[in-house]
């Protein structure tokens, strides 16, 4: 983890020092030369959410929170060991894509802490320093709650690190994912109050009303369902978002920038390196398909299942809008294929360079969540009016009269439909205690021999953290 933490300085934006490198090229910019005025810093948060969007403008967030379940499956003739691993929950601690999210969530930590220890210390305008502060610690919180949802106990720091000698005598070993969590309520309850109460026109940006979804996120993973429904109610009074102003297949197809039902999303933009390679993973691998521009193909590597297919009810719209099992060919005709549609830039003329928008954080996540955290507190009747919204705009009828028990599964499915290719399902099964239960009785039913242990419920730490690191001890089972 030293070694890592010596990768993340060299790569953290502007963080270099005159220990490592006496002369500085007049193209680079250093820490001594920046972090001077209010630019530099709205500058040094870009670079944060250009690193944050790491987990959602590839593969890595689908991969864990889709293709590890019973919503997807690689197609793919020749996948790759790591693929295969994430496929068959199967995973060991040289996995590609748990190294991913290992680097990926400490970088971004890491610039956030050269934000938040140099800020205080520049003079520039209140508002504006508030306001980056709180999008600083909303991004740092979410990359932590990312951590500590997949390997449980992670690392936490602080602090910037301007040397070697900086890095080596900081505490990175793990500390207990209660201690974890304490600090991501502490940090969004902070970041809170330093944002405005506005909405913000910019999805892209972290606002309060983003703020509190995560919080109530946060809560409702912990089971604190008391102080998630009362933050997810506050977003809900706040009456700054709205599930049926689009509809649900406008949600995820070109142009769908800042919709009003997006509370914090990642954007993108075609031909510029800086689009989305979902179009490609979502898609078939089949060199005569005749869906895209010059009939690209795509790589199969994400599709659904036909148990996920099944599992929409007659008469719901999403199913045509988030699936389908039929791809033109070239000549015309068509053949049976399951692939996704959500995030699938049709118009693309490169499949792996696609600019449609990714919800991280949407409103009808947030009614669903509210629901949940009602009926969990024995306030089963007043959570049908929240699920039944989003069901409304899927077409279909509402719900009533459920128990608490039956209630708590019909949540469970209305969430798998309505988060298709979102990165919800293992998080959901995981946070609800039945991710055992629900995918060992899928395999069972495919005759498959994959079975999920306890000891899998969290991933592995990444293998060369450890060899780098003795302090750092691996997650039991692995």
């Amino acid at each position: 983890m030293k070694k890592l933490a010596i990768i993340l300085l060299s790569i953290t934006l502007l963080s270099s020092c005159k220990k490592f490198l006496e002369l500085t090229p007049e193209n680079q910019i250093s820490s001594e030369n920046f972090y001077r005025n209010a630019n530099d810093f709205e500058t040094a948060l870009t670079g944060v959410y250009g690193t944050f969007r790491g987990l959602f403008n590839s593969s890595t967030n689908i991969y864990f929170g889709d293709l590890t379940t019973d919503n997807a499956e690689i197609q793919w003739s020749s996948p790759s060991i790591s693929e295969m691993q994430m496929d068959q929950n199967a995973v060991n601690s040289t996995n590609a894509y748990v190294s991913a999210a290992w680097n990926n969530c400490l970088v971004t930590i890491s610039r956030c802490n050269t934000i938040l220890g140099r800020i205080d210390n520049v003079n520039f305008d209140q508002t504006q320093k508030n306001r980056i502060k709180g999008e600083t610690l909303f991004i740092r919180s979410f990359a932590y709650f990312y951590m500590v949802r997949i390997f449980g106990n992670v690392p936490i720091n602080d602090d910037e690190f301007s040397s070697p000698e900086d890095i080596m005598a900081a505490d990175l070993t793990l500390k207990p994912k209660e201690e974890v969590y304490i600090k991501i309520v502490a940090d969004l309850k902070t970041a809170e109050g330093f944002l405005p109460a506005a909405v913000n026109t910019d999805k892209s940006r972290a606002s309060r009303g983003s703020v509190k979804t995560l919080l109530g996120k946060v809560y409702l993973t912990q089971l604190d369902y008391t102080n998630a429904a009362a933050k997810l109610k506050e977003v809900i009074d706040g009456t700054q978002y709205a599930p049926l102003a689009l509809s649900y297949s406008t949600l995820f197809s070109q142009g769908n920038l800042n919709q009003r039902e997006s509370i914090f999303e990642i954007q993108f933009v075609a031909g510029r390196s800086m689009g989305n390679n979902f179009s490609y993973l979502f898609t078939p691998a089949i060199t005569s398909m005749a869906i895209f521009p010059n009939n690209q193909q795509g790589a199969g590597r994400i599709v659904p299942t036909l148990n996920m297919i099944n599992s929409y009810e007659a008469g719901d719209i999403r199913k045509a809008a988030s699936v389908n099992d039929s791809v033109l060919l070239i000549n015309g005709t068509k053949t049976y294929n399951r692939y996704g549609l959500k995030f699938v830039d049709l118009k693309a003329t490169d499949v792996t360079d696609g600019s449609v928008n990714f919800f991280v954080l949407r409103y009808a996540d947030v009614l669903l969540m509210y629901a949940e955290a009602l009926n969990e507190t024995n306030q089963t009747t007043n959570a049908f009016q929240y699920i039944n919204q989003v069901r409304t705009r899927a077409g279909l009828p509402g719900l009533a009269g459920l128990t608490k028990d039956d209630l708590r599964l019909a949540i469970e499915r209305e969430r798998r439909v309505e988060f298709l290719h979102e990165g919800h399902r293992w998080f959901d099964l995981a946070r609800t205690g039945r991710l055992k239960t629900v995918m060992n009785a899928y395999y069972t039913a495919l005759n498959q021999t994959f079975r999920i242990e306890d000891f899998e419920l969290i991933y592995p730490i990444p293998q060369n953290e450890i060899d780098l690191n003795p302090a750092v001890k691996q997650n039991p089972g692995y």
